[in-house]
């Protein structure tokens, strides 16, 4: 598909959408459009596909989806390893579609995801009985927000379903398949999440948790300073761990390891650092410790695992995150 292509497919979904840009549309033409596909499987799933960077910084407001009365999005951001380009970290990011939603684009980062709008009620007869575990997605009293890590097996169908050809045959019957494997995965990881009380989270109180992910995202090498962490959050600690946990799935300091260890792997496997470099430059001054927790992560010690995730003569590499 050409560029004059996309964007006009792009600006036809955007109406079909409901999303709602300036009136010279010009945050469409701060957008390079690398790749678009939407696979429409209405009333049940709308797939969209897409590989976007940014001109220059810039965010909007999305306004309430209503192409799918009573459904989520569930984004799988940033499917593909580009080295060559900078990204944020790999997540699945679940948002109700009734709720405006401010969304940000940060200059030169390359935004590749995999978005599946689902109808709730073919969400809950999907998953079966099951469903009363995710009651909490269910409650369309509720505003919530939820972000996951993305595992091996979520990144590699999302590989998947972003190569596939929209014009082969049976491909509505493909993208519904790989869409459903897709949330099959996301639901089990999410069953294991430490279980909260989940409450309805206000624009302010989901600002204060994203700057505390933020702060932890960004000093990696620095000890854990909870005290800190809460300051930055403006609450008390006892509803930041709440509100924290029920977020992203477990408390801060188990949260701030698990990322230290992506970046382990990325460190490892695009930076080719040694182990000891690795470890010191992620603020571990006991390699042994560093070689546990890593091991604990990826199954495997630093040096051997390695070896599995060399770059092939293709110059592609494997996913690394857990």
């Amino acid at each position: 598909m050409s560029s004059v292509a996309k964007n006009v497919e792009m600006s036809y979904w955007v109406d079909r959408l409901g999303v709602s840009l300036s009136p010279d549309r010009s945050e469409l033409e701060m957008l390079e459009l690398n790749e678009l596909k939407m696979v429409d499987l209405l009333p049940e799933m709308l797939l969209m596909i897409r590989s976007v960077v940014a001109k220059q910084t810039f965010c909007f407001r999305r306004e309430p989806i209503k192409i799918i009365e009573n459904g989520v999005s569930i984004s799988f951001q940033n499917i593909i390893h580009s080295p060559s380009t900078p990204q944020v970290q790999p997540h699945v990011r679940i948002v109700p579609l009734h709720v405006a939603t401010e969304l940000t684009f940060p200059k030169a980062v390359n935004i590749q995801q995999v978005t599946i709008l689902v109808s709730l009620d073919y969400l809950k007869s999907f998953i079966g009985k099951a469903h009363r575990t995710f009651d909490y997605l269910f409650n369309n009293d509720k505003t919530l927000w939820i972000e996951e890590f993305m595992s091996p097996e979520i990144a590699a169908i999302a590989n998947e379903i972003a190569k596939f050809s929209c014009g082969e045959p049976l491909s509505d019957a493909f993208y519904r398949l790989k869409s459903l494997e897709l949330l099959f995965h996301l639901f089990k990881n999410l069953s294991a999440r430490t279980q909260v009380t989940h409450q309805q989270l206000t624009k302010y109180e989901l600002e204060s948790i994203y700057r505390v992910r933020d702060q932890l995202a960004n000093y990696m090498d620095r000890p854990f300073l909870q005290e800190e962490l809460v300051k930055i959050s403006g609450m008390n600690v006892i509803k930041l761990r709440k509100l924290f946990t029920q977020v992203f799935g477990m408390g801060m300091y188990p949260y701030y390891q698990r990322l230290r260890m992506q970046e382990a792997g990325r460190l490892l496997r695009d930076e080719l650092l040694s182990v000891s470099e690795t470890g010191y430059r992620l603020g571990f001054s006991n390699l042994s410790y560093f070689g546990r927790l890593f091991e604990s992560h990826f199954g495997s010690k630093p040096k051997k695992w390695m070896q599995l995730h060399k770059p092939t003569s293709s110059g592609s590499k494997k996913q690394y995150d857990t």
